[in-house]
């Protein structure tokens, strides 16, 4: 299991095993890592993990975070990265995974992150922004998304990278690639993604050609490049 340790001018606060999928960081009482601080946000930051992998957001705070001396919104986070708080450091610190528990993650929840997102805003679809990052899935066809509706309806994001992510602050979906295929998650918000009208109930469904989804109010379609 994954873990962060806490410090402040080199001294050791605290060890924090990342237990649950989403821990948040911040001043506030009920933040799952509470800082006491006045240079940090009431909710500064979150750690999302997925199966062995973590990335960092920044949540609009207002001194910012930082990953090994830059300044992020959205980091992967790999064994080692430093997340600094004001004064305060989190050292992140990746757990090896036996193949038995590797194959074990695979059947429960078959997906990986990394950082891409796809705005929408007023139930349109504004402009395609995008920014890949990490080490490619191979053996597998190539897929993309088409906007079904909004004012960029018949755009298609090409799904070339280990994890997209679409939607806007407060409902998030994740597109990830895995060598068994494409699966789509849940990743933040109360209000689920649709995967053909219906709520995703599971940690990850596997997507099948021409499978229709729905996200912040923007509907699109899985397309396989046959």
């Amino acid at each position: 299991m994954a873990k962060l340790i806490l410090s402040m001018d080199g001294l050791v606060l605290k060890e924090i095993q990342l237990r649950k999928e989403r821990m948040s960081i911040g001043r506030k009482a009920h933040n799952d890592i509470q800082i006491d601080n006045m240079a940090i946000s009431g909710e500064h930051a979150a750690v999302v993990t997925i199966l062995n992998d973590s990335f960092l957001e920044d949540l609009n705070s207002t001194n910012g975070t930082l990953v090994n001396g830059q300044s992020v919104r959205k980091h992967f986070l790999k064994d080692g990265d430093v997340i600094e708080l004001g004064k305060y450091k989190m050292k992140y610190l990746a757990e090896p995974v036996s193949p038995a528990e590797e194959a074990e993650a695979e059947r429960s929840a078959p997906f990986r992150f990394e950082s891409i997102s796809a705005v929408a805003s007023g139930g349109a679809a504004t402009p395609v922004t995008a920014s890949q990052t990490g080490a490619e899935t191979v053996n597998l066809p190539a897929a993309a998304i088409r906007l079904l509706t909004g004012s960029n309806a018949g755009h298609q994001l090409p799904l070339t990278k280990t994890l997209t992510s679409l939607g806007r602050q407060g409902q998030v979906a994740v597109i990830a690639r895995r060598p068994q295929g494409y699966f789509l998650s849940h990743a933040e918000g109360t209000v689920s993604p649709l995967l053909n009208g219906q709520p995703i109930d599971t940690p990850g469904r596997r997507l099948e050609n021409h499978d229709l989804i729905e996200i912040a109010g923007v509907k699109m379609e899985f397309v396989l490049k046959t």
